[in-house]
């Protein structure tokens, strides 16, 4: 069983001027040390960054210096940890900062998925435990493969990464199987006083024995996905069996419904196409990184397109690693033109407890 518990790194990029195009470098800068299985870095806005501990089942907050503030939250006697199991995902809503809720992912004590909502308490920097609210419990069949990412996307939808349920293979082929949320990329309407509902345009609300909820199929593990703030584009790193990693791009305007392949192929690589869709009725990646050499990739880490002002040669460019290969990578181009892969240098000496990447999905401002 492979471990998710993914590094973070807060990167600085030399050379990257609009009149200076030499290739990225990158330098690291320790800001904070000292957590429990590291997984998440996000903000609302302002000057906080939350970090998620997957295995502590507790978020903390630091702010941008590196200073530690507080725990916002723990957790811990919710969730079963240990290997792909824990805290795993958080967001904030929308309109976080008038209405003071948050979602969390966490696998529970009996090992299934629970995407629950919180709320703020009268203080800032601490949630308020006694509000949580379950909305989605899925159940999983092994201890592996439990996605884990939730985001809001650009059309105030939240959307919630869904492993094929572990094991390996997909025994169960639940990542083909529309009446199983398994292995696929829902949808939801959190906008509501209460539970959620369906979005009145997700592509199987209204198609018999479907769950409703799915906006995209055929995922084999979508540990770390995130939407371009300028384009609204999905970006979905989805991690693979065991000879390709790929990278999935979809374009905002689409109407969702896609199916990225799994267990039919792993990347472009057939795996098991019996009684499969034809490829022309599959999404296929537009990025794989082999098991073998050149890379020695084994679990891809999904990361953010970059749209800061700051470096003006890392815009609309998509930063990502990997668990094993250990390297930055780099995704430019577009949809329709192709994408090109730059190897922009090994991450393996930094210390490990820096934060491999910033990100700014998981709270729209």
């Amino acid at each position: 069983m492979r471990s998710i518990v993914i590094l973070f790194a807060c990167f600085i990029f030399k050379s990257v001027s609009a009149q200076n195009v030499t290739p990225l470098s990158v330098e690291f800068e320790d800001i904070y040390t000292g957590l429990s299985g590291p997984v998440g870095l996000y903000h609302c806005g302002d000057h906080r960054l939350f970090i998620l501990e997957k295995d502590a089942g507790q978020i903390e907050i630091i702010d941008t210096l590196g200073n530690y503030i507080g725990q916002f939250i723990d957790v811990n006697n919710l969730t079963s940890s240990g290997g792909e199991r824990g805290l795993l995902g958080m967001a904030f809503d929308p309109n976080y900062l008038s209405n003071g809720r948050f979602y969390i992912n966490y696998t529970n004590s009996s090992g299934n998925t629970v995407i629950a909502r919180y709320t703020v308490s009268a203080n800032p920097n601490v949630a308020n435990a006694s509000s949580a609210e379950i909305l989605l419990t899925i159940t999983q069949p092994y201890g592996n493969h439990n996605g884990g990412h939730i985001a809001f996307g650009p059309d105030g939808y939240l959307y919630i990464g869904m492993g094929d349920g572990g094991s390996a293979g997909d025994p169960g082929n639940r990542a083909q199987d529309l009446t199983s949320r398994l292995g696929k990329m829902l949808r939801i309407d959190v906008s509501g006083t209460s539970g959620y509902a369906i979005p009145a345009d997700n592509p199987f609300a209204e198609v018999d024995n479907a769950q409703p909820e799915i906006w995209a199929s055929g995922l084999r593990n979508p540990w770390k996905f995130s939407f371009d703030r300028s384009t609204g584009d999905l970006w979905i790193a989805d991690v693979g069996q065991n000879a390709w990693e790929e990278v999935n791009v979809v374009s905002s305007g689409s109407a969702g419904g896609e199916n990225y392949g799994w267990r039919c192929y792993e990347g472009n690589a057939t795996y098991q196409t019996s009684g499969c869709p034809g490829a022309s009725e599959l999404t296929f990646p537009v990025a794989v990184y082999s098991h073998s050499s050149p890379t020695s990739f084994c679990s891809i880490t999904g990361g953010a397109v970059y749209r800061g002002s700051k470096y003006t040669a890392m815009q609309g460019k998509y930063f990502f690693t990997d668990y094993c290969d250990g390297k930055l990578y780099m995704l430019d181009g577009t949809i329709e033109n192709g994408f090109t892969s730059t190897n922009l240098g090994d991450l393996q000496e930094a210390q490990s407890q820096l934060f491999r990447k910033t990100r700014q999905e998981n709270c729209i401002s």
